[in-house]
């Protein structure tokens, strides 16, 4: 392996061995000089500024909205209207969850065909089938070779 090349300001540096386990013992700090007690953090500040000074923003952007500042219009919008989130309709059309696997989407893509099931939501049936069979194989599979080592351990 190549020999690592330090930065010249980096020459004569050796780093303080790290405490034993990796960890400061109890109580000590391994930065001494760290945030006083009792001091804001920054979210603490930003709180507190909020607060105090929360409404004169507000009526700065209010006042930019209704001057036509689109990008303060959408800000206000945003906070009053948020966008809307997708929802999925229930659906009714003919459909046996017993039937074979095929003839399951072909409900679905006739259901999607007659304008009983939107295009979207028959995808994310088709889906669900898909996955549903998919547990079911599982299923299967973990019951056969549960089989096979109880026949194994039979005939010995």
């Amino acid at each position: 392996m190549a020999d690592v090349i330090k930065p010249s300001w980096m020459e004569g540096f050796v780093p303080d061995p790290a405490p034993p386990g990796g960890r400061w013992p109890k109580g000590v700090s391994g930065n001494p000089a760290g945030r006083p007690k009792g001091s804001l953090s920054k979210s603490d500040k930003i709180a507190r500024a909020l607060n105090e000074e929360g409404l004169d923003v507000v009526r700065v952007v209010l006042d930019a909205a209704k001057a036509g500042d689109m990008t303060a219009c959408g800000h206000i919008l945003n906070r009053i209207a948020p966008n809307l989130r997708s929802k999925s309709q229930t659906v009714e059309f003919d459909f046996d969850p017993e039937a074979p696997m095929t003839k399951q989407i072909e409900a679905v893509l006739a259901g999607v065909a007659a304008g009983q099931v939107p295009p979207d939501v028959g995808q994310q049936i088709i889906s669900a089938i898909g996955t549903l069979n998919e547990a079911r194989l599982t299923e299967e599979l973990a019951q056969e070779l549960e089989a096979l080592k109880r026949d194994r351990e039979g005939g010995r």
